[in-house]
């Protein structure tokens, strides 16, 4: 189970390289990510541990005991686990096609770009981030240990963080276009 874990993390990660580099192509810089607030680069150490932490015992590499105690192991959470990771998968892939050339890891201040408000965004307006929860859930319930656990709370806090900062930048940016859209469509779901 771990495996397929680790491969569809890998998935999720080459969807966002992938579309970062076809927008670059076009001249698009999607890779915005701590230009308006540098404190988003504590992210990066958080991150890169827990990747560490989740791959260590995979791959025999040393990691303190402590963290390699999993809460359980039961077959039925694990496939689930696995269904709600694919899922969310699915919905980031039907996502990133609805957002178009308006996908930014971060805010990009000088957007050209128009407000998106169908497909997966006229049932949510933050649908990247409910698959980024909803993948990490599932990486949260098949992986059960401190390190998941803990990481999948702060990665909640930091992506409700996000939010509130775009949302201060949408109502900026499209004003009431953003007013009327926001009236329409939740926060989450």
């Amino acid at each position: 189970m771990e495996h397929i874990l680790i491969i569809e993390l890998a998935i999720l990660i080459t969807m966002v390289l992938i579309r970062s580099a076809m927008l670059k192509r076009k001249g698009i810089n999607a890779i915005v990510f701590g230009e308006t607030d540098k404190t988003d680069f504590i992210l990066v150490p958080i991150v890169l541990c827990f990747f560490y932490a989740l791959l260590a015992p995979i791959f025999n590499l040393p990691l303190p005991e402590i963290l390699k105690i999993t809460f359980w192991n039961i077959d039925i959470i694990n496939y689930l686990a696995i269904t709600i990771c694919t899922i969310s998968l699915i919905w980031f892939a039907i996502t990133l096609k609805v957002f178009g050339d308006s996908f930014r890891v971060g805010i990009d201040e000088d957007t050209k770009e128009g407000l998106i408000t169908t497909g997966t965004f006229a049932l949510s307006r933050n649908p990247i981030y409910i698959a980024f929860i909803g993948f990490f859930l599932g990486v949260f319930l098949s992986y059960p240990t401190i390190v998941t656990s803990i990481f999948l709370i702060f990665l909640t806090i930091m992506i409700h963080r996000q939010i509130l900062r775009e949302e201060e930048f949408l109502k900026r940016h499209y004003a009431k276009e953003y007013e009327e859209y926001s009236a329409n469509a939740r926060r989450y779901i």
